[in-house]
């Protein structure tokens, strides 16, 4: 019989030989041959979701998958049945960095022997109307992973094969489903996109945030600072006949004090700021000698 299929993916993948091959460089071989670059990010990782590709064709997509795990902090990769084996080359220089995941990816021969171990799974799918399973949107499915896993339960995420994704046979051994919402007339993802996606949320729920700009971190400029370069400015403005309207000064000096109000200035940015007013006014005040 059949098996039936629900899709999510579809990139076009050609079919191809399914026979593993004969010799393969190793993923440690990779590393040394810089195909697998610089960082490993193991410093960072903290309890995570596992992903399991099925059946995955081709290695630059398994690649990819990798690459958007660890850079969002997930490490634990496994694979049934890759078409081209294991390991794969192409894989290895698509991780691009990547190294600690594709170095421990696992592979099994079936869907059930790579799940064995977990006590909840989803599966990342388009929903099959014949299987009446809990759907959730990828923030709240990362939400329930992460409640789960801080009780110390070990779980998975499920992605079909480029050509026709998940067999039902697959999506009825998940908990759950994660439905991404995409458009309707084009709901075809790749599957690293796809894999892409759900770290990015398992991130959010792990409590991850953007790296803080420098901004964020510089020193504000105190108050003292701050009236001394609005006080240098003034002074400076009055001295080049600015302020020609005596009555409206007051208005003109709270507007200009507003605007450098809402600025936000540093301390570097305050001393900047002086030196360029003084770097004005100078050559001016040569010239009157």
């Amino acid at each position: 019989m059949k098996r039936g299929r629900a899709n999510l993916y579809g990139i076009g993948a050609a079919g191809g030989r399914r026979d593993m091959p004969s010799k393969q460089m190793s993923a440690r071989e990779m590393v040394e041959k810089g195909r697998i670059a610089r960082r490993d990010g193991r410093s960072v990782l903290t309890p995570a979701p596992l992903f399991v590709l099925v059946e995955p064709q081709m290695g630059e997509n398994i690649g990819a998958a990798a690459r958007a795990m660890l850079n969002f902090g997930l490490s634990g990769l496994r694979l049934v049945s890759p078409r081209d084996g294991w390991p794969n080359e192409r894989a290895g220089a698509m991780a691009a960095g990547a190294s600690m995941v594709i170095d421990q990816t696992r592979v099994f021969g079936t869907t059930n022997e790579a799940l064995a171990d977990c006590n909840y799974v989803l599966a990342t799918t388009a929903r099959p109307r014949e299987v009446l399973i809990p759907v959730l949107e990828p923030a709240e499915a990362a939400a329930t992973l992460k409640a789960r896993i801080d009780r110390g339960e070990n779980c998975a995420v499920l992605f079909g094969g480029e050509r026709s994704g998940l067999s039902n046979e697959d999506v009825m051994r998940a908990d759950a489903i994660i439905s991404i919402p995409v458009n309707p007339a084009f709901a075809s993802l790749n599957l690293g996109q796809a894999a892409l996606i759900v770290a990015y949320e398992w991130a959010r729920a792990d409590g991850r945030k953007s790296l803080a700009a420098e901004l964020y971190e510089a020193e504000p400029a105190s108050k003292e600072n701050f009236e001394r370069l609005f006080g240098h400015l003034i002074a400076e403005l009055d001295d080049a006949g600015y302020f020609l309207v005596p009555k409206k000064r007051p208005t003109v000096e709270r507007n200009i004090k507003a605007a450098l109000t809402r600025a936000g200035m540093t301390e570097a940015e305050v001393r900047t700021f002086r030196g360029v007013i003084k770097a004005l006014v100078n050559p001016r005040k040569r010239n009157d000698t």
